[in-house]
């Protein structure tokens, strides 16, 4: 009887979050992380697909001290992954990289963005659909925006892609950090059929195209 209720209760909450009712607000995130950040680290904000992949593939780059998932790009405060998975939310599956400036730029990792999903697809990425898969370069301050613009700028004149580049360049208003179990995820489930089918040939494919970027363990 309890297991009948628990999945009455399931069915109804997921009813709820799909039947165009704006997602609740929450007082408080889902989870932080522990770890201090140290000084000399600087972070930066992107989101390109399933926030899985994209972890991995920043975590591989010489440089990054640390990749967090989590959401970014909407309104709704301190979601959750259920709400992500609405579309209502307006966020995006996103990742925060610690990196230490004097190893890799906020440039290269730009390069890495560009380089590890495909930046002409709308609200799309492999299997992956819905809003809150799109493409976003966020940006903190008038440096970051530029050296986005300016890298976009690039890829276009050299038409590196044959359809247009519809990614967000947009100014980050607040990361939120996704649940716990999030975290590392394609390294700690390589058993995970997602993670065996997609993240992990996604991650693949980065490395065999920048071996120069990569963490030497890696390499």
């Amino acid at each position: 009887m309890k297991g009948t209720i628990t999945l009455i209760s399931v069915l109804i909450f997921q009813t709820c979050l799909t039947n165009g009712t704006k997602p609740i607000d929450r007082n408080e995130q889902i989870w932080l992380p522990t770890e201090k950040v140290q000084d000399e680290l600087e972070k930066a904000y992107f989101a390109a697909g399933c926030f899985w992949c994209v972890e991995a593939i920043y975590e591989s780059v010489k440089g990054v001290h640390e990749v967090y998932s989590g959401y970014s790009g909407g309104q709704t405060k301190n979601p959750n992954y259920n709400q992500i998975g609405t579309g209502k939310t307006g966020h995006a599956e996103a990742v925060e990289i610690l990196y230490d400036p004097k190893i890799v730029s906020f440039g290269t990792l730009i390069q890495v963005f560009f380089g590890s999903h495909d930046p002409t697809s709308a609200n799309r990425q492999g299997p992956d659909r819905g809003t809150q898969y799109r493409s976003i370069a966020f940006y903190t301050n008038e440096n970051e925006r530029e050296t986005i613009q300016k890298y976009i700028e690039l890829l276009e004149e050299k038409e590196i892609f044959s359809n247009e580049i519809v990614t967000e360049v947009k100014p980050l208003e607040k990361f939120y950090y996704a649940e716990e179990y999030h975290q590392n995820y394609e390294r700690l489930n390589p058993k995970n059929p997602y993670v065996q089918q997609v993240s992990i040939p996604r991650l693949r494919r980065f490395q065999k195209a920048y071996p120069e970027l990569l963490k030497k363990k890696l390499n």
